[in-house]
């Protein structure tokens, strides 16, 4: 579960502080597929950095799984980035010489996972996202982009996260392959019981989520959450 209390990140600019977020709360329970929505400097890319441990809070709790990470030192966080975070980026972010496979497996790598072990669950991963045995060896630079989103996915999936935080996955995407990324997103959160967090300006995509998060000026609220089946 990721729980979010009074988080506030500030700095100084001049004789000015801004708090691009400025006590932020919430929480997301296991399973569930949830947006952030928000126009450009609302804060919700400084919130995803701080759920993510790429940067640290000024002042409040970031708790996932029970560990609040706000409080770890900076030598535990690599590891809490390794192992309990996946992350997905707009521009996807892979290695363009690496075959998909080969993407997956990186960071089981740095996890200390075997050989034979990392080989195993990327077939795996990418089975799950839906690429077909001849891509796994196929290069990432020759892949469409959908499917490189996908191959993002599986190796975001790769050491079985408690948490996947995703900065418009969709916005490169043509609108039907968009629409697929968000149905895999959907059945991962829920399959899987990860909890999956998206940044987004898409519309689409966040009317598919089962909650929806607004930022505004560092504040955040919650539309009227959509009741699961």
């Amino acid at each position: 579960m990721l729980s979010v209390t009074d988080v506030v990140k500030s700095f100084k600019s001049g004789d000015q502080t801004i708090r691009p977020v400025n006590g932020v709360s919430f929480a997301i329970e296991q399973g569930t597929f949830a947006a952030i929505l928000g126009k450009s400097g609302s804060g919700k890319s400084t919130l995803l950095s701080l759920l993510g441990a790429l940067d640290k809070a000024t002042s409040g709790d970031v708790i996932v799984d029970g560990v609040n990470i706000s409080k770890l030192p900076d030598g535990k966080l690599t590891a809490y980035r390794r192992d309990d975070i996946g992350f997905v980026f707009q521009a996807y972010d892979l290695i363009p010489n690496l075959s998909a496979q080969e993407g997956v497996m990186l960071p089981m790598e740095f996890a200390g996972v075997s050989h034979a072990k990392r080989s195993e669950r990327a077939d795996e991963r990418l089975n799950q996202v839906g690429l077909t045995e001849e891509m796994h060896q196929r290069k990432a630079n020759r892949l469409s982009g959908g499917l490189q989103q996908r191959v993002a996915l599986a190796r975001a999936l790769a050491n079985n996260p408690n948490l996947i935080l995703a900065d418009e996955p969709t916005g490169t995407l043509d609108d039907e392959t968009g629409e697929m990324i968000i149905k895999l997103l959907h059945q991962l959160a829920h399959e899987k019981e990860t909890a999956i967090l998206v940044v987004t300006h898409d519309q689409a995509l966040a009317g598919q989520t089962d909650r929806k998060f607004r930022v505004s000026r560092g504040k955040i609220t919650e539309d009227t959450p959509k009741v699961r089946a």
